[in-house]
């Protein structure tokens, strides 16, 4: 006897009886573009069972929404920039290498999560399937059916009293059922909004655990579609964070998506759970494990993205946490970016507010991954009514006001007008990430600061000094060029340091793409030519009204400018674009610094310094002016031990540390910290012993005026007159020997011979 193998990609079955023992498909395989009227005619059997394989493509619903959804007939039109209308478009100036985030705890390495164990399915099947009143709504219209009244429970089958339309809500399938001969149905799991969803055994696969998804009613044309619909797009996806479909089969006139089975809890239920943990008081996630879940499942957002699939419809409800990981579920309301006829499912209070006039889109389910991270983090009461499209202002929201950057980012994500959110769910992941730095480096509080780094695809890294004053525009962080500019290798080449006959150069580029034009805005800074700098901005606006570059450029030039009001607008403006890095709060705070705004500056340098190892040197010695000038010593200091001895800028942040001490000449104590400080750093000498003369010299004025003290010694001296004349003395021989201009060691020299004792005499 011949065995036929299962044509199916993947699949290791033989063809028993016309189809595949393992996966069910039929002899010869599946298209995967088989039409809706072919697909329906081949479910049709003297029994009314008969299988058609879904292929092995990866997503499903193990949990699905019990909340209300809404759907409606659209075509997709057209949104008003590239910048949303493509699923493969990203922006150039966001690259982010892998969009799978492998190897790597849920966090991120960042933060923790809890571990969420995975339940036997049996305790998921409900006792009593039956759907709760309050969630019964019309499938036609949307309108409550099945509602008490005068103390008569409502009906589970019925007529809607709006549009007429026949509804039911009782399950189809019983325990000990058997669909399509293979998958024996053990109860139902919940009720979502496309029907009831049953936990079966597969006994043709080992009696492995499955889900069974059907129809919301057998009447109901729309549902049925949109199961075809869902079938059609599941046989192309795969991907490890999309749990699997297996098959789609008919019973008894009703469709079945057959697919894995996820344990776990949707992060609604995690919700619900710490809500019942508070005595029904709302207690939301932590920012940072609520950003962690939301970043482990973008990646699958990209892929469906890349093969011009839209999720649409994107809530707590859909994403379920396992083990310490997450899957994404429900794929019912996924279709392609160009689809123009498929009915619309999205969720009130998710759904961005377009969608009902020109359909989905790239820009729409990145409004709904923002939606979906507030919720899980605020006590948001009016999601679906004054706040459906809009977020609660700032001052009435705490962990807006806590964590700005991740405020900013869900600003950006939910923009109402779609162009000016995200342009890909990368670049969003890539803010996200670094957002959550700045989460942690937060939660960590005063002392913390960042021993890790993550490299930015837009910004090098600030230098390591300016701890005497605040960074002009040369020392802000530089721009990255983009290497898939058509320009970037000729840029390269342009090696002119004459800013004027640079311009020249540049002005000469066969092509005036925006990296040159960039090039030649910064050279304009350089040689003060303000007008060539402003047509450079323009020409930049006028290609790409979103490039926000064009505001960096311009905030450096106001900054070159001494106009530190107008920069301040212009790298707040980039702020708000790139949320997560680093480098525009670094430009934000020394432009507040300098126009006299010490408080916005200090915040702003706190959070730099805490988050990213690369811009803690910076950021420190930023904080230290803002608080040393203010008064704050102390605070100073502290500013200053966040600058760990692995770091570049470490001698620099010890000298100032010290510098600092001596000035202050609070008590001997310091002067002497501030002397040993710099043992652990490879300062310079001459620094050092200009150091050492001075806290020698302010110890002397202490001793004159309060007395010695025997228990401390500054610079190894002894903290009487005598000794530290004599060794104050010595160190000014020594720096004398380690100055180059004569005039200034014969000052040192006399300043020595003042001080020894024998001269008092």
């Amino acid at each position: 006897m011949t065995t036929q193998a299962c044509a199916e990609p993947g699949c290791t079955g033989t063809i028993e009886d016309g189809y595949c023992n393992v996966c069910g498909a039929p002899a010869g395989g599946n298209p995967a573009g088989d039409a809706l009227a072919e697909v329906a005619a081949s479910w049709t059997g003297d029994d009314g069972d008969t299988v058609r394989s879904a292929g092995s493509g990866l997503s499903a619903m193990a949990q699905p929404s019990t909340g209300r959804t809404s759907s409606s007939r659209l075509a997709s039109t057209a949104l008003g920039s590239a910048r949303v209308t493509s699923g493969t478009h990203q922006t150039r100036r966001v690259g982010t290498g892998s969009t799978r985030l492998r190897g790597h705890r849920l966090g991120a390495g960042l933060t923790t999560v809890p571990h969420t164990p995975v339940a036997d399915p049996l305790q998921a099947v409900m006792a009593t399937p039956e759907l709760a009143e309050s969630k019964r709504y019309c499938p036609t219209c949307g309108q409550p059916v099945g509602r008490a009244r005068d103390g008569v429970p409502g009906r589970i089958a019925g007529f809607c009293g709006h549009c007429g339309a026949r509804y039911d809500f009782a399950p189809a399938l019983k325990a000990g059922d058997l669909v399509a001969r293979q998958y024996e149905v053990v109860g139902c799991l919940a009720h979502g909004g496309l029907g009831w969803i049953y936990l079966a055994r597969d006994r043709n696969v080992s009696g492995r655990w499955v889900v069974l998804k059907g129809l919301l009613n057998a009447g109901d044309t729309e549902a049925y579609e949109a199961a075809v619909a869902e079938r059609q797009f599941l046989a192309e996806v795969e991907h490890p964070l999309i749990v699997e479909i297996f098959n789609f089969v008919l019973h008894q006139g009703l469709g079945y998506t057959v697919m894995e089975f996820v344990g776990g809890k949707s992060l609604k239920d995690v919700l619900k759970d710490r809500r019942d943990e508070e005595g029904g008081k709302p207690r939301p996630l932590p920012v940072d494990q609520a950003i962690a879940y939301l970043l482990e499942v973008l990646p699958a957002f990209s892929y469906l993205h890349d093969h011009n699939l839209l999720y649409c419809d994107f809530k707590p409800d859909n994403i379920i946490a396992q083990g310490d990981g997450v899957k994404l579920i429900d794929m019912g309301g996924v279709r392609r970016i160009d689809d123009l006829q498929s009915a619309i499912y999205g969720t009130v209070g998710y759904q961005a507010p377009e969608v009902a006039e020109v359909g989905p889109s790239v820009a729409s389910d990145i409004f709904t991954l923002g939606r979906t991270l507030a919720s899980l983090v605020l006590d948001f009461r009016g999601n679906t009514t004054v706040y459906q499209a809009s977020f609660p202002p700032v001052a009435d929201t705490p962990v807006f006001q806590k964590y700005d950057s991740f405020y900013r980012w869900l600003a950006k994500a939910c923009a109402p007008a779609p162009a000016d959110r995200f342009a890909s769910v990368d670049e969003a992941r890539v803010q996200l990430l670094g957002v959550l730095r700045e989460v942690v480096a937060t939660d960590k509080g005063p002392g913390y600061s960042a021993t890790t780094s993550a490299e930015s695809v837009l910004f090098g890294v600030p230098p390591l000094d300016g701890a005497d004053g605040a960074l002009g525009w040369s020392e802000l962080p530089l721009l990255k060029v983009d290497s898939t500019d058509p320009m970037a290798s000729w840029l390269a080449g342009v090696n002119v340091a004459d800013p004027k006959a640079r311009i020249l150069a540049l002005e000469g580029a066969g092509e005036p793409t925006v990296e040159v034009r960039l090039a030649l805005a910064r050279a304009a800074i350089e040689a003060e030519d303000i007008d060539r700098l402003r047509s450079s901005v323009a020409d930049i606006l006028e290609e790409d009204p979103w490039e926000w570059r064009a505001a960096w450029m311009e905030g450096l030039g106001h900054l070159s400018a001494g106009n530190a009001a107008a920069a301040r607008a212009s790298f707040n403006a980039v702020y708000g674009q790139v949320p997560g890095e680093p480098a525009p709060k670094l430009a934000l705070a020394t432009v507040c610094e300098l126009s006299g705004e010490p408080g916005v500056a200090e915040q702003l340098y706190v959070t730099i310094a805490r988050a990213d190892a690369n811009y803690t040197g910076a950021a420190a010695f930023g904080l230290a002016r803002v608080r040393s000038g203010g008064g704050d010593l102390d605070g100073a200091l502290d500013a200053l031990d966040l600058v760990g001895p692995t770091r570049g800028s470490f001698p620099d942040a010890r000298l100032r540390r010290a510098r600092l001490l001596v000035a202050a000449r609070r008590n001997l104590v310091d002067l002497s910290d501030a002397v040993a400080g710099l043992d652990a750093a490879h300062v310079p000498d001459r620094p050092r012993a200009a150091v050492t003369v001075d806290a020698l010299d302010g110890a002397l004025m202490l001793v004159t005026e309060n007395g010695p003290d025997p228990s401390v010694r500054v610079a190894g001296a002894e903290a009487d007159e005598a000794t530290l004349r004599d060794r104050l003395e010595l160190a000014l021989r020594d720096l004398a020997r380690l100055t180059d201009d004569r005039w200034d060691r014969v000052v040192l020299v006399d300043r020595a011979n003042s001080v020894r004792r024998w001269t008092l005499r």
